[in-house]
């Protein structure tokens, strides 16, 4: 494996390279985050959320937007996420902060039809795990016409705000939903979001969607290439290709 740069990952296998035909033959359990995971993160949904973090911040503590952006992205650094900071920092209700940064355009996402297909195909149960929250990600997958094809949604509320990388949050959905982690592969755009799922003993697949967003964020955990053992770079491909 080669050497990459990102500041969430010290080695990765080369960009764009995959195994030929990867073995999922043991897989029942399939673990999808969803902010550009399940949709591309090129696509500006994810900016239109970014932008309303710092907005909700300004708001909150009444303070202009640079000054604002700089306490989010320090809130997300220490914390994890932009909304575990305002909890543990400012003792905020998390409940009008998920309502307004999730209030936003969607018009421009359509149905995927090849990845409703990919997914489609997997079998056993399916699930989406995300920092964010239940209506937001009915909402994303309803307009990807994705929302038949998952058992469930993790949210935010459902891992009781300690959002992941944090070991309690996976603990969590691992008891709460029955889970074999060696019979589960978790999919995420962030690669220490995959650290805790290896040491579980769960496949791992990161999307290296190039994004700014998935290099940002916590120092810790450090991920490694010892914590992924697929690296993709477009999700409805991959799925198409695994054994299964």
């Amino acid at each position: 494996m080669s050497q990459v740069s990102p500041s969430n990952l010290t080695a990765a296998p080369s960009p764009g390279k995959t195994d030929p035909a990867p073995d999922f033959t043991h897989v029942r359990e399939w673990i999808f985050d969803l902010d550009n995971t399940l949709y591309r993160a090129d696509n500006g949904i994810f900016a239109q959320i970014d932008a309303r973090m710092t907005a909700f911040v300004a708001r909150h503590l009444g303070v202009e937007r640079d000054a604002a952006r700089q306490v989010q992205k320090q809130l997300y650094r220490d914390h994890g996420t932009t909304l575990a900071g305002l909890i543990a920092v400012h003792r905020i209700d998390p409940e009008p902060y998920l309502a307004f940064v999730h209030d936003i355009d969607l018009s421009d996402l359509g149905p995927d039809p090849d990845l409703h297909s990919a997914v489609a195909r997997l079998p056993g149960r399916r699930f989406v795990f995300t920092n964010g929250c239940r209506n937001h990600a009915a909402r994303i997958l309803d307009s990807l016409k994705l929302g038949d094809l998952f058992d469930e949604i993790w949210d935010i509320r459902a891992i009781g705000f300690v959002p992941k990388p944090d070991r309690a949050a996976y603990d969590r959905v691992v008891s709460g939903a029955g889970l074999a982690p060696g019979k589960a592969a978790m999919f995420d755009d962030i690669a220490r979001n995959l650290v805790v799922p290896h040491e579980l003993g769960m496949t791992t697949v990161w999307l290296d969607c190039q994004s700014d967003w998935s290099r940002q964020g916590p120092e810790f955990p450090v991920a490694s290439a010892a914590h992924i053992d697929h690296e993709i770079r477009e999700l409805g491909p991959f799925l198409n290709t695994i054994g299964i």
